[in-house]
């Protein structure tokens, strides 16, 4: 955001033989006396002759070092106040988004601290900087939102009020309406939950533009169903709605921007719940598209909601069809919490989705949809059984099944993403996060322009 009044010098410094030599030398100086030379995310504040803060150095880091957005790591541990960037700080857009992103707290439920605000550096393009830092705050804050304040009817509330602060037409379908309306396998997970199970079904643009559909996971609690998790794996399951929020997030971005789509937004909301009508190992449950599946295990109810809620959208034969999900610890075990899978097989979408991810600091990495594989889920009395039977190829096994469901979509992309950083990093403090939104909006921009 540009401000007006007077700010604080944030002078960026590459870490090098010459680092110091562009600082005045009352700053080179003291940088040399504190053995500042640039090291990556090092502060140095600079004191003036009265005791305060002329100015802050910051740490760019060196040639080895991805530069992409440290300047978060400025923003988390700079005192409240308001910076201007100077210095070697890098491509304008990159640099402010950084900044921004690294000083989001998510400040709900404890009282709020002082902020940490930029001026917009010369040459950024505010409202990019602006749009993508909202999509990237409203998905960190319903990720971080706790269950009991933002189950299925909570969720909904949600999505009902950003449809209506972007003019999106929605729908809902809730509870044994699903079944009226053949979405079994939604309604099969979230039954047994206090809240009904729905599906939110938001649409956008002009109906002549190419057809774009989102699909994101909202499972907004994992027990893991009868196939109960350990205490230890429930801590984090309320980002398991962080596929849709990070839907939500890039829908905002898309709109934002005007690109010129007909977009569509779906989105299945339940919880994973306990009790008498819960749906069970074992059992075979008809889909919307007709595919009997065995359940192998309730814990992986993601994809089964997923399935619903794919083939609904394939039905329209859209240009591109997208969906995101926390789906799997095998994709955090083969790539890690700050890499996500991607799985398509558009090897153009697939390279320009990865090239928009590693110029936007918001990397993903393909993995390949092995067809032999898809022999890991067979059943002996449906169609397909939902999980492997073994304990290999985890992520891709779930991204075989969702591809079960896809049959008319120009392409399809599916993103197996974490949504959670587990400890802090530049642009990303710790807790729920966004991810792939800024890999597959600039995919976006460039195919459709507004």
């Amino acid at each position: 955001m540009s401000i007006a009044t007077a700010s604080i010098p944030l002078i960026c410094v590459p870490d090098g033989p010459d680092a110091l030599a562009a600082l005045p030398e009352r700053a080179r100086r003291w940088a040399e006396a504190n053995g500042f030379a640039g090291q990556r995310g090092r502060l140095l504040p600079i004191p003036d002759a009265e005791g305060g803060r002329e100015g802050v150095l910051f740490g760019m880091g060196g040639e080895g070092d991805r530069p992409g957005l440290v300047l978060g790591l400025a923003a988390a541990a700079l005192e409240p106040g308001r910076y201007r960037l100077e210095g070697a700080f890098g491509a304008p857009d990159l640099a402010a988004l950084g900044f921004r992103l690294g000083a989001y707290r998510f400040e709900r439920y404890r009282p709020a601290r002082g902020v940490v605000l930029l001026d917009t550096p010369e040459g950024a393009d505010e409202a990019e900087v602006e749009r993508l830092v909202d999509a990237a705050v409203l998905a960190r804050d319903l990720i971080n939102t706790p269950a009991n304040d933002l189950g299925p009817e909570a969720f909904e509330r949600e999505i009902r009020a950003f449809a209506g602060r972007h003019g999106m037409d929605v729908r809902a379908i809730v509870g044994d309406e699903l079944l009226a309306q053949n979405f079994p396998m939604i309604h099969a997970v979230g039954r047994a939950a206090a809240e009904a199970p729905r599906l939110l079904d938001l649409s956008w643009g002009r109906e002549g533009d190419p057809r774009v559909t989102l699909v994101g996971k909202g499972v907004t609690f994992d027990t893991g169903g009868l196939d109960i998790k350990p205490a230890a794996s429930m801590l984090l399951m309320k980002k398991d709605m962080g596929g849709a929020a990070n839907v939500l997030g890039l829908a905002h971005a898309v709109m934002a921007a005007g690109l010129r789509v007909r977009l569509r937004v779906l989105i299945p909301i339940v919880e994973n719940a306990i009790s008498a009508s819960s749906f069970r190992p074992g059992d075979v449950l008809r889909s919307r598209a007709g595919i009997s599946v065995e359940i192998g295990n309730t814990d992986a109810e993601g994809r089964l909601i997923l399935a619903d809620a794919l083939a609904l959208a394939d039905e329209e034969s859209p240009e591109l069809l997208i969906d995101m999900a926390t789906l799997t610890g095998a994709a955090r075990v083969a790539l890690g919490p700050e890499l996500p899978p991607l799985y398509t097989d558009d090897d153009g979408l697939a390279e320009a989705i990865m090239a928009a991810g590693a110029v936007s600091d918001d990397p993903v990495w393909r993995l390949p949809l092995w067809a032999p594989y898809a022999q890991m889920l067979s059943s002996r009395i449906a169609d397909i059984n939902h999980v492997s039977s073994g304990g290999f190829a985890g992520s891709i096994t779930a991204a075989l099944f969702l591809k079960r469901f896809v049959r008319q979509a120009g392409s399809w992309a599916h993103l197996d993403i974490f949504a959670w950083a587990p400890e802090a990093r530049a642009g990303r403090p710790q807790g729920g996060t966004d991810q792939a939104i800024r890999a597959l909006y600039f995919m976006l921009k460039a195919r459709f322009p507004a």
